[in-house]
């Protein structure tokens, strides 16, 4: 079994500068994270953007969804960023004999408070273990992007 990872930017590789900087999209975090946790499956990891979430387009979301039909896995995992996460994941919805999990993190990976961690090991195994359709894998929950949203509130998903 292989697992493909498709990062596309967001909060989870996000990088902070100095104080007078905003955060920005650094270098994808997943590689380091799989590598500390000792990771044996096989996975290969391809960057498609570097983007906050909220900058990803139409053309951002064909593409991603070109790459995921085009790759030979059937293990597919996302990293995203959590505010268009659940848009993503309902253009991916037409793919029907693939596991894709999406997941992302409501603070940067580089933070050692970060959810991002056990998000990736928590999606990593979901990818691996689910039947074929697409999953948003957040803080130990797995929803269905139809039936999903974030509240920026409580900063949190919830199924609706």
């Amino acid at each position: 079994m292989k697992v493909q990872i498709f990062t596309t930017g967001g909060t989870i590789d996000k990088v902070y500068f100095d104080a007078k900087s905003e955060f920005e999209v650094g270098e994808p975090q997943i590689v380091e994270i799989l590598k500390e946790a000792n990771v044996r499956v096989d996975y290969d990891v391809m960057t498609l953007m570097r983007k906050d979430s909220l900058e990803l387009t139409d053309d951002d979301r064909a593409a991603i969804y070109q790459q995921v039909a085009q790759s030979p896995c059937q293990h597919i995992l996302i990293t995203h960023g959590t505010d268009t996460m659940v848009h993503t994941a309902q253009v991916l919805k037409p793919i029907v004999d693939k596991t894709m999990v999406l997941v992302g993190s409501l603070t940067p990976a580089r933070f050692k408070t970060s959810d991002a961690v056990f998000n990736i090991g928590f999606a990593f195994a979901a990818a691996q273990a689910l039947p074929p359709g697409v999953y948003i894998a957040m803080n130990g929950q797995l929803f269905d992007p139809a039936h999903v949203q974030k509240n920026r509130a409580a900063n949190r998903f919830e199924a609706i």
